[in-house]
């Protein structure tokens, strides 16, 4: 089936009946242009939050699938309303779960991966004049458990859809009009930018950037899916992510990201010898816990200190298993440090223009913003600070790359973004 549109409203765009309202509209005026409409739906507002609070109230460690069963609810209720509203605009529609339509997973509860999109249900319900609403964020294992797929896996879902469909257009609709050189909550002069190369987009979303989810952005470079995130309140072009040629990096740097929700350990004096940072960081692993930015430092005595981040959400799990490992290995102690946040730098043309950690660490320096520990990649440079200076170090930094005087016709955005 040929020209299909899926969209894809996030919970504060279907925050109250209002809200479900006007994305209805907005649905439907697709829907009339003749085109095939697939819309992908998230929870209510902060109606996963809700649940998850509830279940903590019940069990300080509720079992994982219990909590899919749980969270999954949320989608299913924007979807139903979603479907009530587009047709009392005169429309047909039906809402189906992520298991009616054929999303597989594995299963990894709270945290499962799509395998496989089967498109019958959704191409027969489209043949049929029907708009389709799919509740995100939610799929079914081999053993018919539902399953999630993590925090903003709705947009995964979007993806993923758009993917098995050949969808015409995959459009992520939020609460902000595009993607941005900064949060503009606290860089009020950042900019948005027309367009953002697939690999960009994936370390801001990894690195602090929550307008998208890094695994969609992911899944979309792997199967060629072009984004348009827009708003879902205000008209505009929105970001496009999509591939870039080589010649269009023109930008050093297109944006600048913080995360606070990032956690230091160290690890005191660990023996110096084959093995040891494997014992400790398979640990981390088996119990399903990413570890992010880390750092060895010998000392004169054969011993070292390891340094990593994890983030707040798995300290305390990361606490008990590193102390347990620590113990097997003779490290004199474990430190954790809460108080610490992250911010980057983000730019494929950072590979061909030096100079440009140095920029960064300036503007750090010039502010007398310490720096804990460093991290790069070829279009990445990260910096763990404390956490009380992240948004000063946000600013300046956003200012000494002139993110704020950004040219976007220094690489225009293809035609189709804006039409």
């Amino acid at each position: 089936m040929e020209g299909i549109v899926v969209q894809k409203y996030g919970g504060s765009s279907v925050a109250d009946a209002e809200r479900i309202r006007r994305v209805a509209r907005r649905v439907v005026a697709t829907h009339q242009t003749g085109r095939p409409v697939v819309v992908v739906v998230s929870a209510m507002g902060d109606t996963t939050d809700h649940l998850i609070e509830l279940a903590h109230q019940i069990s300080p460690s509720p079992p994982k699938r219990e909590m899919d069963m749980l969270l999954s609810t949320g989608e299913q209720v924007s979807i139903a309303l979603l479907a009530m509203a587009i047709q009392e605009e005169g429309a047909e529609a039906i809402s189906l779960t992520g298991a009616q339509v054929g999303i597989r997973t594995d299963s990894q509860h709270m945290r499962a991966r799509i395998q496989e999109v089967r498109t019958e249900r959704i191409l027969h319900e489209l043949s049929q004049g029907r708009i389709v609403i799919v509740a995100g964020f939610q799929g079914i294992d081999d053993l018919n458990d539902i399953t999630t797929l993590g925090r903003g896996g709705s947009d995964t879902t979007a993806v993923a859809l758009a993917a098995a469909l050949k969808a015409e257009r995959c459009e992520i609709y939020t609460d902000v009009d595009g993607v941005y050189t900064a949060d503009p909550r606290v860089v009020p002069e950042a900019r948005r930018l027309e367009w953002v190369a697939y690999g960009e987009m994936l370390e801001l979303a990894s690195l602090g950037a929550v307008v998208l989810q890094p695994r969609a952005v992911e899944y979309a470079a792997q199967h060629g899916v072009v984004l348009w995130v827009r708003s879902s309140f205000v008209e505009g072009p929105g970001t496009v992510v999509r591939e870039v040629s080589p010649m269009e990096h023109a930008r050093v740097v297109v944006g600048v990201t913080h995360d606070r929700n990032v956690a230091k350990v160290v690890v005191v004096d660990v023996p110096d010898r084959p093995g040891v940072a494997h014992q400790l960081f398979n640990a981390l692993a088996q119990e399903e816990i990413n570890v992010d930015m880390i750092v060895q430092t010998t000392k004169a005595q054969q011993a070292t200190d390891l340094l990593f981040t994890v983030t707040r959400d798995d300290l305390p799990r990361a606490k008990q298993i590193v102390e347990a490992v620590a113990r097997d290995l003779g490290a004199t102690a474990v430190q954790e440090d809460p108080s610490v946040a992250k911010v980057s730098i983000v730019g494929a043309g950072m590979m061909s223009h030096p100079g440009v950690a140095a920029r960064m660490f300036g503007a750090l320096a010039e502010g007398g913003i310490n720096i804990h520990v460093i991290s790069t990649s070829e279009i990445k440079i990260s910096c763990l600070i404390d956490e009380e200076r992240v948004e000063e170090a946000v600013r300046r930094v956003h200012q000494a790359f002139r993110l704020d005087q950004l040219d976007s016709e220094e690489a225009p955005a293809p035609q189709e973004a804006t039409s």
